[in-house]
């Protein structure tokens, strides 16, 4: 096996994002940056006017349209830099709107405070008023605020920081996706192989046990001998959440990242609660693992490895487009109709380059369509990855052409929701095919099991690192190498159980996760693939008034707070029950998989 990354001007453009949509050319994006400047510069103006619905809506007119514009120049500069995070014209780019973007943000400081400083009677009026109706839920919203919201001249100080707090993700995204250089391994043919970061889960899901371990370690030396600048950028981004929860009187940073769209904190303890209390049938999971695979120990570099033969097969690009369109069929013509549209005018980047970001995101600005990066091998979970990432593509494009832009950004708390949806139909499709064999369909369980391992289990141990790292920077503890280390790795412990081997390379893996720079962001995976659990299965067993609840909730945006959205939708977080229902539905599927495991053992006696 040789996997040798090629350089982005290698591979075919059809297979590659159209930007031209967005802007003709960087000459162009660089003729619309300069051209923003004037708007940026008008907006301090409305400093000590913003006292009638008038003038408040005249300005929350300007600031829609200035972050409008600055939207479209941010998602460029964003992708362009995702193709190729080595190119300087990229990083020069997506620095200097960065920069515009903070200076455009200071200069609007003063806004929240004036508004907020007006009496109460007077604010009543002003939300009465038929001149702000367009505005009405973003400054209800802005109201329900107040007490956190600061002095104009403390905003405006606060904003000049963005860059400074932003440093430390920046210092880990540039370590990991253009800085690190891994060894190359070798395979159990003797054959070398690179390893990237983009090639490295690829690499875990091998049959080879011998490529699976060498690029496990070779993979984690690289990341131990940066340990020591991984914690420091991390400490960096925690304290600077702490100190932000701090000078706006929150009680933590958690208080201050889950307020922002009024999620009450007991949803995120329930969630972990509950997972806690189903961790028994991950441990039975591992043991299935461990028995599929014969091992007389099970390492930390087992745990993606194929469990069939069925697994392992590999699809063209057109064939998982086509797996795609028939998985979500059951959401209508209309959906589908889009989700084509978005496979023929090339929403995605589809395959790995060298310097290209890894992983997968959708993207896109409010008068773009989605964009789509993702780093297809062929493997069943790359089809699953577009599937996902068409779900949020699908929300945005709903939302955007439903909701003005003031409320078509949907929250991150219900951003997984979509994707997850359509990951868990393109399972139960594939499961729903006649005359399969055990082997196939044991791998299609796998695969259900591995979504709920990496998105429900695994991101709530992600939530409970997060949650106790922010604690100790609370309290006055360091958060370095040995403490963070520590920390992850009876994290690991508690989640994999006693049958899984303790790899001393496992306790650095948190250093990878480039989610945590976006403080208490991981918990909402493992709520919102609870929330697709129900919304899937809704879909599947009631048809039209299901899909009708879910594509009203799809087209809703922003316009409402998350929890009002799901219980629209039919869902409701305030209770642990749709956590404890989809863990619940883990257990069925791993049920399902230990009968196919023995079925599969009974005929191969034969």
């Amino acid at each position: 096996m040789s996997e040798i990354l090629k350089e982005r001007r290698e591979l075919d453009p059809q297979d590659q994002w159209d930007l031209t949509r967005m802007y003709a050319s960087d000459a162009e994006w660089e003729t619309a940056f300069a051209a923003v400047d004037p708007q940026i510069d008008a907006m301090p103006s409305w400093e000590g006017k913003l006292n009638t619905a008038e003038e408040i809506r005249g300005f929350y007119d300007a600031y829609t349209d200035l972050f409008r514009t600055l939207g479209n120049l941010a998602v460029y500069a964003n992708l362009r830099l995702s193709e190729d995070t080595r190119a300087a014209d990229a990083q020069s780019m997506e620095a200097r709107i960065t920069a515009k973007y903070v200076r455009a943000i200071s200069g609007i400081a003063f806004a929240q405070p004036e508004i907020l400083s007006l009496p109460d009677e007077t604010m009543r009026k002003i939300l009465q008023d038929p001149r702000v109706e367009p505005y009405r839920f973003v400054l209800e919203d802005l109201v329900r605020e107040k007490p956190h919201t600061l002095s104009a001249p403390e905003e405006k100080l606060l904003a000049r920081f963005g860059e400074v707090f932003g440093a430390p993700k920046n210092i880990a995204d540039n370590l990991m996706d253009a800085d690190l250089v891994f060894d190359p391994v070798q395979n159990q043919a003797g054959e070398t192989v690179e390893l990237s970061g983009s090639n490295y889960i690829l690499l875990q899901t091998s049959e080879d046990r011998t490529l699976r371990e060498n690029s496990f370690r070779s993979f984690y030396k690289t990341y131990r001998q940066h340990i020591n600048t991984f914690a420091a950028s991390y400490s960096g981004a925690v304290k600077a959440s702490v100190a932000e929860a701090a000078a706006r009187h929150y009680s933590s940073s958690r208080a201050m990242s889950m307020a922002g769209e009024n999620i009450p904190e007991p949803v995120y303890d329930n969630l972990v609660s509950a997972v806690r209390g189903h961790l028994p049938d991950m441990y039975r999971y591992v043991s299935l693992r461990k028995r599929i695979l014969g091992l007389q120990e099970l390492h930390y570099y087992d745990v993606y490895a194929p469990l069939t033969q069925g697994i392992s097969a590999r699809y063209t690009y057109d064939q998982a487009k086509q797996m795609v369109l028939d998985a979500v069929a059951p959401l209508g013509e209309e959906y589908c109709s889009i989700v084509r549209k978005g496979f023929s005018e090339r929403w995605i980047d589809v395959y790995p380059n060298k310097g290209k970001t890894g992983g997968a995101y959708s993207s896109g600005s409010y008068d773009s369509s989605p964009y789509i990066l993702t780093n297809f091998t062929g493997t069943l979970d790359s089809v699953s990855t577009i599937a996902h990432e068409m779900g949020h593509s699908m929300h945005t494009w709903f939302s955007n052409h439903t909701q003005p832009p003031q409320t078509a950004d949907y929250t991150l708390f219900v951003a997984e929701v979509a994707s997850t949806v359509n990951e868990n139909l393109l399972i139960e499709h594939l499961l729903s095919q006649p005359d399969m064999d055990p082997q196939t369909r044991l791998a299609l369980l796998n695969q259900y099991l591995e979504n709920f391992k990496g998105t429900v289990f695994r991101q709530t141990m992600f939530a409970e690192f997060e949650r106790e790292a922010h604690a100790m920077a609370e309290r006055g503890e360091a958060l370095n190498p040995a403490s963070l280390n520590a920390l992850y790795e009876g994290l690991v412990k508690d989640y994999f159980g006693p049958e899984l081997v303790m790899d001393e390379e496992v306790r650095y893996e948190w250093a990878r996760i480039p989610h945590f720079y976006r403080p208490f962001y991981v918990y909402k995976y493992a709520t919102g693939y609870s929330c697709a659990v129900a919304l899937s299965e809704a879909v599947l067993r009631e048809g039209e008034p299901a899909v009708k609840r879910y594509l009203e909730f799809l087209h809703m945006g922003g316009s409402a707070y998350p929890l009002d959205e799901l219980r629209h939708a039919g869902v409701d977080l305030t209770t642990p029950a749709p956590v404890n229902a989809a863990l619940d539905k883990f257990g069925r599927i791993l049920s399902q998989a230990e009968r196919c495991v023995e079925e599969v053992e009974r005929q191969t006696k034969k």
